[in-house]
């Protein structure tokens, strides 16, 4: 990890969270074709609460029109792909040590108790689980697989357990394309 990496995980100024919100609403309105929703004066924790509401929202409007989720879990993979990317290259992420630290520091910023023990992840506390459904969880994920996908370098995020299907955390596995950790 470079210095900017290493400089965001000591001590993340305010605005750095609140511009990774803003990038992470625009990505997921575009993923929805949706307009992104004025943000201007809100701080960090009210934009984490307007991102939840919309996201509820769409994804529910979505699954209760009889959209196409997986077009829309396509289009979210792909643009949380490229912030993961734009993290991994500006913070210098070299390896999946280096991957998993940086997003324990950007779950920390959506208020997601993020723990990875090798290829494990285990999330006991998620924001959005007081908010989504399991079928919108589900919807939504595409953006985890797509984030850690971007800043591990191409590994893929299954999960095995979710806090929305009444679990008491999250069980993940991070892993190469292959399978293998």
């Amino acid at each position: 990890m470079n210095l900017v990496g290493a400089a965001l995980e000591r001590r993340a100024p305010g605005w750095a969270r609140r511009w990774a919100l803003r990038a992470l609403f625009r990505a997921t309105a575009r993923a929805f074709d949706r307009p992104l929703p004025s943000l201007a004066g809100l701080s960090a924790d009210q934009r984490l609460l307007r991102y939840a509401e919309r996201t509820r929202d769409w994804a529910g409007e979505l699954l209760r029109d009889g959209g196409d989720p997986a077009a829309v879990q396509a289009r979210l993979y792909r643009n949380a792909l490229r912030l993961g990317q734009a993290c991994r290259w500006l913070c210098g992420l070299r390896g999946q040590r280096d991957a998993l630290a940086m997003g324990r520091l950007l779950y920390r910023w959506l208020e997601i108790d993020f723990r990875a023990d090798g290829e494990a992840i285990l999330i006991r506390r998620c924001y959005f689980s007081r908010l989504y459904s399991s079928d919108i969880c589900q919807v939504m994920s595409a953006l985890d697989r797509g984030l850690l996908a971007g800043l591990s370098g191409g590994r893929q995020l299954a999960f095995s357990e979710r806090i929305t299907e009444g679990r008491p955390g999250c069980r993940a596995r991070l892993t190469r394309e292959d399978g293998r950790g």
